[in-house]
């Protein structure tokens, strides 16, 4: 029988995948608190301004990837990553005076890829943001933040790889070097390369295309003309994750794939994800906004939710399991007790223990108690017409079949002091 399936690059979250879902969320919510970090909910869709200009012109996101619709006169997109929505929202906030906020947001994104391994067309992400002020150790506090999040999920055997970008001013004379390297050898180069060459050089760096990946190794490392003054940011940063013991690799090519970067660049690899092996990035960033005289300045990162759960998987960590209780099911035998049972129902529920009553009227002890087991119930309630004449109720526990009988005005207590046994 045909049925309609989730969109291509989309995925249900299903019941018993969901405590895994909410293992990542909760550990985030409790490591990100420690630094100081409170939680923040922006809509799923912007106006497309707020990408074009958070995101840059030039960037894939913005040119191939992203979900825009027009609404009348105006042209929303359905958000393609968190930092840019982020920041609108604080962008009327003191933390263009030079305070600082601390926030992380969860939460679905949408980019109109390739579906692959690791890659949806719907995905997910957990990322954080410290915005409003500019220091090296900032840099490595949100690096060390991360470490400690993939500590708590059980995830080892991740590499972290480090860069700059350099300031604004570095741009030209780094972008100079780039261009004498790239000039003779770009015909050999894919075609996003090339296009790559004329509009935004930096971006050849980010190409992922195998063919082109010994020409991108063998450029010159740009990080040598950079000034003294952004060698020396970039120093302190380095330095600050050794104080912490956070292991590190520079990588001189990490230029990741947004316009916005400025200083400091990182990124987590893990070989079990394969050739898609990044699971989290970030870096220091800065975004002129409409209306603001200067730029956000701000550090964060982003992490994959799906490929932290590959991850896990590939390391072979035992999955979260569901933490729903197993129910008490109530077996009416009769008119009169179902009608009771339903009764009994709500107070139960009201009372904070999980319940269970079959709706279909007449069912026979057997097939009640069939339900019972396809449900996984811990403890059968049976009321019959001559358990409701004396005001009482059986109670059998499913696993050893011991039975009790129960006053009814005292059945809930009874349950409560089973539950708490």
């Amino acid at each position: 029988m045909s049925r309609f399936l989730p969109p291509t690059g989309t995925a249900d979250i299903t019941p018993d995948e969901v405590a895994e879902w909410r293992l990542l969320e909760t550990r985030a919510t409790e490591i990100f608190g420690l630094y100081g970090y409170g939680e923040i909910r922006t809509p799923i869709f912007e106006e497309t301004d707020v990408f074009k200009r958070g995101l840059g012109d030039q960037t894939e996101v913005v040119q191939k990837e992203m979900y825009t619709f027009e609404r009348g006169d105006h042209s929303f997109t359905l958000r393609p990553e968190g930092t840019a929505g982020v920041m609108r929202s604080l962008s009327g906030t003191d933390v263009m005076n030079g305070n600082e906020q601390r926030v992380f947001y969860i939460g679905p994104m949408f980019r109109g890829e390739r579906p692959a391994a690791g890659r949806r067309r719907q995905f997910h992400q957990i990322g954080a943001e410290n915005v409003g002020r500019v220091h090296p150790k900032l840099d490595a506090e949100v690096i060390a933040m991360y470490t400690q999040y993939l500590e708590s999920l059980g995830i080892t055997g991740t590499e972290l790889l480090i860069n700059t970008r350099g300031e604004q001013r570095d741009r030209v004379a780094g972008a100079a070097v780039l261009r004498e390297y790239f000039a003779p050898i770009i015909s050999k180069m894919c075609p996003d390369c090339q296009q790559r060459f004329q509009k935004n050089i930096w971006r050849i760096l980010d190409c992922k295309v195998p063919e082109c990946q010994d020409l991108i190794n063998a450029a010159p490392n740009v990080t040598e003309v950079f000034t003294p003054e952004t060698m020396a940011y970039f120093k302190e940063v380095c330095t600050a994750l050794d104080a912490l013991g956070i292991p590190y690799k520079v990588e001189p090519r990490l230029v990741r794939g947004l316009d916005y970067y400025v200083h400091t660049v990182f990124e987590w690899t893990h070989s079990g994800l394969g050739g898609q092996s990044a699971i989290a990035g970030g870096g220091r960033y800065e975004i002129m906004f409409p209306g603001n005289s200067k730029p956000m300045i701000g550090v964060g990162f982003a992490s994959g939710m799906e490929r932290l759960l590959m991850v896990r998987e590939a390391l072979g960590i035992k999955r979260a399991v569901s933490a729903t209780p197993a129910p008490v099911i109530l077996i009416p035998l009769g008119t009169a007790a179902e009608e009771r049972c339903w009764q009994l129902l709500g107070t139960l529920r009201t009372a904070g223990i999980p319940a269970h009553v079959e709706p279909e009227s007449g069912k026979s002890m057997k097939s009640q108690m069939r339900t019972a087991n396809r449900l996984n119930a811990c403890i059968a309630v049976i009321c019959g017409e001559n358990e409701l004449a004396k005001d009482e109720v059986v109670v059998k526990t499913m696993a050893t079949g011991e039975q009790s009988n129960v006053k009814i005005p005292e059945l809930c207590q009874y349950l409560k002091n089973q539950f708490n046994a």
